[in-house]
């Protein structure tokens, strides 16, 4: 399985100053083909992991080691500029090669990525975020509440296309949501 580690976190300890810490000693790890789900209630330190992995913040102690990262945000509208169209800020970031399969198996009709994001609804934009997420080739795929933002029926929608990528990509997932996490995850990790 080591071959297809895509993120290794181990015994990683963190908190911010004049505040207790958020993790002492936490480990986890995700492979390709894999979902784990790190669930907790708002304010328990989800987004703070991820920002660790990113790097945009450092343990106090412990190693983070990861394969190429893509994030997919809670936020579809906010993931976006709103005067661009979706496919410029792909081309931003990602090659365009092969979009059009992706955009098949995602169920987006690809001329939807040559409007401006408040062209699209919720569920489309939350789509044209995992579109471009892909595309940038990633082995590791974090997603920060990916469905929240969406209706239900679109939050299973989207959850279902999301895990059809799992050939190609390990997840990490962080939701408050028991019954997303119980359904889709290999592992759980309740912070």
């Amino acid at each position: 399985m080591q071959e297809s580690r895509v993120l290794c976190v181990e015994n990683i300890t963190f908190g911010y100053k004049n505040f207790s810490l958020l993790y002492e000693n936490l480990s986890l790890h995700v492979n390709i083909g894999e979902v784990v789900t790190v669930l907790g209630a708002s304010g328990s330190g989800k987004s703070t992991l991820f920002e660790l992995i990113t790097k945009n913040l450092i343990p106090l102690k412990g190693t983070i080691t990861c394969k190429d990262i893509a994030q997919v945000f809670q936020d579809p509208y906010s993931s976006f500029h709103p005067t661009y169209t979706i496919k410029n800020q792909i081309k931003d970031v990602a090659s365009l090669e092969g979009y059009e399969d992706i955009c098949k198996s995602l169920e987006l009709d690809t001329s939807l990525i040559e409007q401006k994001p408040h062209k699209l609804s919720g569920g489309q934009l939350q789509r044209c975020s995992i579109l471009r997420a892909l595309l940038m080739k990633p082995k590791l795929l974090l997603a920060d509440e990916p469905t929240s933002a969406l209706d239900n029926v679109t939050q299973l929608e989207v959850m279902k296309l999301l895990v059809k990528f799992l050939d190609r990509v390990g997840i990490l997932l962080i939701t408050h949501d028991e019954a997303l996490a119980s359904w889709c995850s290999d592992r759980v990790l309740e912070i």
